[in-house]
């Protein structure tokens, strides 16, 4: 006997898709690649390259031609004779058809 398929509401969709994406990275090198039609955003560990290909083009309406994603493993740090350890980070470069275009610094 076939179980029922998930069905997840609009609005659980939604919020998924907001979780995928944690926060636009905006620094010199972001800036850079933006005049290459790409954008860079921080997302959990655990999301995958088509999760957050949808959740760019459901949350934007924009077309996603690729994502590469980065992860940057959290390091060592001694700050006033305090160590600590940085988090582990990823970061996903999306990069949209010609034509699209994300402004990040407004709102959504």
């Amino acid at each position: 006997m076939k179980k029922p398929a998930k069905t997840i509401s609009k609005t659980g969709e939604a919020e998924r898709h907001y979780n995928t994406l944690i926060a636009p990275v905006i620094t010199e090198k972001s800036t850079i690649a933006s005049e290459n039609n790409q954008v860079v955003f921080r997302v959990p560990l655990e999301a995958s390259k088509p999760e957050i290909a949808a959740a760019v083009e459901a949350l934007f309406k924009v077309k996603v031609k690729a994502v590469n994603t980065l992860r940057n493993k959290g390091k060592n740090k001694v700050f006033r004779g305090r160590p600590y350890t940085r988090s582990t980070v990823k970061k996903a470069i999306v990069t949209l058809e010609e034509g699209h275009a994300i402004d990040v610094t407004g709102r959504i």
